[in-house]
Protein backbone atom coordinates (compact mmCIF):
# COMPACT_ATOMS: atom_id res chain seq x y z
CA UNK A 1 0.00 0.00 0.00
CA UNK A 2 1.16 3.49 -0.81
CA UNK A 3 2.68 5.18 2.39
CA UNK A 4 0.81 8.28 2.19
CA UNK A 5 -2.62 6.32 2.05
CA UNK A 6 -1.68 4.27 4.38
CA UNK A 7 -0.30 7.51 6.69
CA UNK A 8 -3.57 8.84 6.06
CA UNK A 9 -5.55 5.81 7.19
CA UNK A 10 -3.80 5.11 10.35
CA UNK A 11 -4.63 8.74 11.00
CA UNK A 12 -7.95 8.83 10.35
CA UNK A 13 -8.33 6.00 12.30
CA UNK A 14 -6.51 7.44 15.63
CA UNK A 15 -8.38 11.02 14.93
CA UNK A 16 -11.48 9.36 15.49
CA UNK A 17 -10.71 7.20 18.51
CA UNK A 18 -9.69 10.57 20.06
CA UNK A 19 -12.89 12.43 18.67
CA UNK A 20 -15.84 9.53 19.46
CA UNK A 21 -14.15 8.87 22.78
CA UNK A 22 -14.21 12.41 23.76
CA UNK A 23 -18.19 12.77 22.08
CA UNK A 24 -19.21 9.54 23.96
CA UNK A 25 -18.56 10.73 27.52
CA UNK A 26 -15.83 10.98 30.29
CA UNK A 27 -15.55 7.16 31.04
CA UNK A 28 -14.79 6.46 27.30
CA UNK A 29 -12.17 9.65 27.44
CA UNK A 30 -10.82 7.96 30.27
CA UNK A 31 -10.27 4.31 28.77
CA UNK A 32 -8.69 5.61 25.30
CA UNK A 33 -6.19 7.57 26.61
CA UNK A 34 -5.32 5.34 29.43
CA UNK A 35 -4.69 2.88 26.64
CA UNK A 36 -2.72 5.45 25.02
CA UNK A 37 -0.84 5.97 28.16
CA UNK A 38 0.06 3.08 28.62
CA UNK A 39 1.31 1.96 25.29
CA UNK A 40 2.96 5.56 25.74
CA UNK A 41 5.12 4.19 29.01
CA UNK A 42 6.24 0.86 27.31
CA UNK A 43 7.52 2.86 23.97
CA UNK A 44 9.37 5.51 26.34
CA UNK A 45 11.15 2.55 28.30
CA UNK A 46 12.05 0.59 25.02
CA UNK A 47 13.44 3.77 23.74
CA UNK A 48 16.52 2.82 26.25
CA UNK A 49 16.99 -1.05 25.42
CA UNK A 50 19.97 -0.65 23.32
CA UNK A 51 21.39 1.76 25.29
CA UNK A 52 24.55 1.08 27.50
CA UNK A 53 23.95 3.76 29.68
CA UNK A 54 20.71 3.89 30.48
CA UNK A 55 19.27 0.74 32.05
CA UNK A 56 15.93 1.20 33.94
CA UNK A 57 13.64 -1.26 35.18
CA UNK A 58 10.84 -1.69 32.59
CA UNK A 59 8.40 -3.00 34.52
CA UNK A 60 9.00 -0.32 37.65
CA UNK A 61 8.57 2.46 35.28
CA UNK A 62 5.61 1.46 33.50
CA UNK A 63 4.22 -0.36 37.55
CA UNK A 64 4.70 3.31 39.10
CA UNK A 65 3.39 5.24 35.74
CA UNK A 66 0.14 3.08 35.83
CA UNK A 67 -0.35 3.57 39.92
CA UNK A 68 -0.33 7.10 39.64
CA UNK A 69 -2.54 7.73 36.54
CA UNK A 70 -5.14 5.24 38.27
CA UNK A 71 -4.89 7.25 41.67
CA UNK A 72 -5.00 10.57 40.10
CA UNK A 73 -8.15 9.79 38.05
CA UNK A 74 -9.62 7.54 40.38
CA UNK A 75 -9.73 10.83 42.50
CA UNK A 76 -10.61 13.34 39.77
CA UNK A 77 -13.49 10.38 39.32
CA UNK A 78 -14.68 10.45 42.90
CA UNK A 79 -13.76 7.28 43.74
CA UNK A 80 -11.45 7.82 46.36
CA UNK A 81 -10.74 10.93 48.54
CA UNK A 82 -8.72 13.53 47.36
CA UNK A 83 -6.25 12.82 50.62
CA UNK A 84 -4.93 9.99 48.89
CA UNK A 85 -2.86 11.83 46.51
CA UNK A 86 -0.08 12.03 49.52
CA UNK A 87 0.51 8.92 48.99
CA UNK A 88 2.17 9.60 45.36
CA UNK A 89 5.16 10.98 47.31
CA UNK A 90 6.67 7.94 48.89
CA UNK A 91 5.80 6.27 46.22
CA UNK A 92 8.11 8.58 43.97
CA UNK A 93 10.63 8.00 46.65
CA UNK A 94 10.42 4.27 46.11
CA UNK A 95 11.44 4.48 43.07
CA UNK A 96 14.87 6.74 44.08
CA UNK A 97 15.55 3.42 46.59
CA UNK A 98 14.91 1.03 44.20
CA UNK A 99 18.32 1.83 42.76
CA UNK A 100 20.08 0.32 45.93
CA UNK A 101 19.20 -3.40 44.89
CA UNK A 102 19.39 -2.94 41.60
CA UNK A 103 23.61 -2.24 41.48
CA UNK A 104 23.47 -0.75 37.88
CA UNK A 105 26.07 1.31 36.75
CA UNK A 106 24.26 4.96 36.52
CA UNK A 107 21.77 5.04 39.25
CA UNK A 108 21.71 8.88 39.29
CA UNK A 109 20.81 8.39 35.18
CA UNK A 110 18.66 5.67 35.69
CA UNK A 111 16.66 7.93 38.77
CA UNK A 112 16.38 11.06 35.89
CA UNK A 113 15.18 8.93 33.38
CA UNK A 114 12.24 7.62 35.81
CA UNK A 115 11.28 11.47 36.51
CA UNK A 116 11.66 12.71 33.21
CA UNK A 117 9.11 9.40 31.79
CA UNK A 118 7.00 10.42 34.39
CA UNK A 119 6.84 14.44 34.06
CA UNK A 120 6.70 13.97 29.88
CA UNK A 121 3.78 11.14 30.02
CA UNK A 122 2.00 11.30 32.72
CA UNK A 123 1.03 14.96 33.51
CA UNK A 124 -0.23 15.64 30.29
CA UNK A 125 -2.13 12.91 29.81
CA UNK A 126 -4.04 13.19 33.51
CA UNK A 127 -4.22 17.25 32.17
CA UNK A 128 -6.19 15.68 29.11
CA UNK A 129 -8.80 13.64 31.19
CA UNK A 130 -9.27 16.23 33.49
CA UNK A 131 -10.15 18.95 31.05
CA UNK A 132 -12.79 16.79 30.47
CA UNK A 133 -14.35 17.68 33.24
CA UNK A 134 -14.76 21.95 31.96
CA UNK A 135 -16.93 21.35 28.79
CA UNK A 136 -19.40 23.37 27.72
CA UNK A 137 -22.75 23.39 26.29
CA UNK A 138 -21.22 24.57 22.86
CA UNK A 139 -17.96 23.11 22.17
CA UNK A 140 -15.71 20.30 24.01
CA UNK A 141 -12.67 22.30 24.97
CA UNK A 142 -10.54 18.71 24.15
CA UNK A 143 -11.93 18.39 20.75
CA UNK A 144 -11.00 22.03 19.99
CA UNK A 145 -7.32 21.99 21.74
CA UNK A 146 -6.88 18.38 19.10
CA UNK A 147 -8.22 20.28 16.50
CA UNK A 148 -5.38 23.20 16.81
CA UNK A 149 -2.65 20.74 17.33
CA UNK A 150 -3.46 18.69 14.37
CA UNK A 151 -4.18 21.67 12.46
CA UNK A 152 -0.58 22.91 12.94
CA UNK A 153 1.22 20.10 12.56
CA UNK A 154 -0.89 19.04 8.92
CA UNK A 155 -0.53 22.78 7.57
CA UNK A 156 3.06 23.01 8.45
CA UNK A 157 3.68 19.76 6.94
CA UNK A 158 1.94 20.62 3.73
CA UNK A 159 3.59 24.19 3.26
CA UNK A 160 7.20 22.73 4.08
CA UNK A 161 6.51 20.80 1.76
CA UNK A 162 4.65 23.24 -1.03
CA UNK A 163 7.08 26.13 0.02
CA UNK A 164 9.90 25.01 2.58
CA UNK A 165 13.49 26.31 1.94
CA UNK A 166 14.95 27.48 5.10
CA UNK A 167 15.83 25.21 7.54
CA UNK A 168 14.27 25.58 11.08
CA UNK A 169 16.62 23.27 13.15
CA UNK A 170 18.60 21.12 11.09
CA UNK A 171 20.71 19.47 13.58
CA UNK A 172 17.56 18.07 15.63
CA UNK A 173 14.90 17.68 12.57
CA UNK A 174 16.52 18.38 8.94
CA UNK A 175 13.10 18.27 7.48
CA UNK A 176 11.44 21.03 8.99
CA UNK A 177 11.83 24.27 7.75
CA UNK A 178 10.65 28.21 8.57
CA UNK A 179 8.32 28.55 5.97
CA UNK A 180 6.37 25.16 7.07
CA UNK A 181 6.52 26.67 10.36
CA UNK A 182 5.07 29.74 9.28
CA UNK A 183 2.06 28.34 7.66
CA UNK A 184 1.28 25.82 10.40
CA UNK A 185 0.81 28.92 12.38
CA UNK A 186 -0.99 31.00 10.46
CA UNK A 187 -3.54 28.35 9.53
CA UNK A 188 -3.77 27.32 13.28
CA UNK A 189 -4.96 31.23 13.82
CA UNK A 190 -7.39 31.36 11.58
CA UNK A 191 -8.60 27.97 12.47
CA UNK A 192 -8.51 28.98 16.15
CA UNK A 193 -10.70 32.42 15.37
CA UNK A 194 -13.41 29.94 13.26
CA UNK A 195 -13.76 27.37 16.24
CA UNK A 196 -14.27 30.92 18.44
CA UNK A 197 -16.54 33.07 16.22
CA UNK A 198 -18.70 29.99 15.43
CA UNK A 199 -18.77 27.05 17.21
CA UNK A 200 -17.59 28.17 20.99
CA UNK A 201 -18.86 31.57 21.65
CA UNK A 202 -19.15 30.62 25.24
CA UNK A 203 -15.33 31.21 25.22
CA UNK A 204 -15.03 33.23 22.24
CA UNK A 205 -12.57 34.37 19.71
CA UNK A 206 -10.10 36.13 22.39
CA UNK A 207 -9.82 32.49 24.13
CA UNK A 208 -9.18 30.28 21.21
CA UNK A 209 -6.36 33.21 19.18
CA UNK A 210 -4.37 33.36 22.53
CA UNK A 211 -4.91 29.39 23.18
CA UNK A 212 -3.41 29.15 19.10
CA UNK A 213 -0.65 31.47 20.17
CA UNK A 214 0.73 28.87 23.08
CA UNK A 215 -0.45 25.78 21.40
CA UNK A 216 1.35 26.13 17.90
CA UNK A 217 4.60 26.91 18.76
CA UNK A 218 4.39 24.49 21.65
CA UNK A 219 3.11 21.69 19.57
CA UNK A 220 6.51 22.53 17.68
CA UNK A 221 9.09 22.29 20.34
CA UNK A 222 7.35 19.30 21.36
CA UNK A 223 7.80 17.41 17.95
CA UNK A 224 11.40 18.70 17.91
CA UNK A 225 11.87 17.32 21.58
CA UNK A 226 11.26 14.01 20.68
CA UNK A 227 13.15 14.01 18.01
CA UNK A 228 15.70 15.40 19.98
CA UNK A 229 15.07 12.18 22.25
CA UNK A 230 15.54 10.13 18.87
CA UNK A 231 18.53 11.32 17.49
CA UNK A 232 20.35 10.92 20.97
CA UNK A 233 19.65 7.67 20.80
CA UNK A 234 19.79 6.89 17.37
CA UNK A 235 16.58 5.44 16.44
CA UNK A 236 13.80 6.28 14.03
CA UNK A 237 10.79 5.61 15.75
CA UNK A 238 9.54 5.65 18.55
CA UNK A 239 7.83 2.35 17.82
CA UNK A 240 5.62 0.31 15.25
CA UNK A 241 2.00 0.88 16.34
CA UNK A 242 0.86 2.94 14.29
CA UNK A 243 1.35 2.23 10.44
CA UNK A 244 2.90 5.26 8.35
CA UNK A 245 3.24 7.08 11.82
CA UNK A 246 5.52 4.85 13.71
CA UNK A 247 4.69 4.91 17.85
CA UNK A 248 2.47 6.52 20.20
CA UNK A 249 5.10 8.86 21.01
CA UNK A 250 5.50 9.90 17.46
CA UNK A 251 1.93 10.56 17.53
CA UNK A 252 1.15 12.43 20.20
CA UNK A 253 5.07 14.45 20.26
CA UNK A 254 3.32 17.71 19.71
CA UNK A 255 0.71 17.15 22.28
CA UNK A 256 2.34 16.30 25.22
CA UNK A 257 4.58 19.46 25.26
CA UNK A 258 0.77 21.61 23.91
CA UNK A 259 -1.36 20.25 27.09
CA UNK A 260 -0.10 21.59 29.49
CA UNK A 261 0.23 25.55 28.02
CA UNK A 262 -3.25 25.04 26.73
CA UNK A 263 -4.51 23.85 30.50
CA UNK A 264 -2.45 26.06 32.40
CA UNK A 265 -4.21 29.27 29.87
CA UNK A 266 -7.63 27.50 30.25
CA UNK A 267 -6.95 27.80 34.50
CA UNK A 268 -5.96 31.37 33.74
CA UNK A 269 -9.10 32.26 31.88
CA UNK A 270 -11.30 30.79 34.21
CA UNK A 271 -10.40 33.11 37.28
CA UNK A 272 -10.02 36.08 35.21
Amino acid sequence: MNNMLLRALTGSVFVASIILSIWYNQWTTLVVFMTYYVLGLVEFASLFKSSQTVQISKSIFIGVGVLCFVLLNSIQFGIIPHQVSFALIPLLFLVMLSELWRKKEYPLINIGIYFLGLIYLLIPFCMIIDLNFYDNDQFNLLIGMFILIWSNDTFAYLSGRAFGKTKLFERISPNKTWEGTLGGILMTLVISFIIGHFFDTNNGVYFWLISACLIAPASIFGDLLESLFKRSLNIKDSGNILPGHGGILDRFDAALFAVPFFYGWWLIYSYI
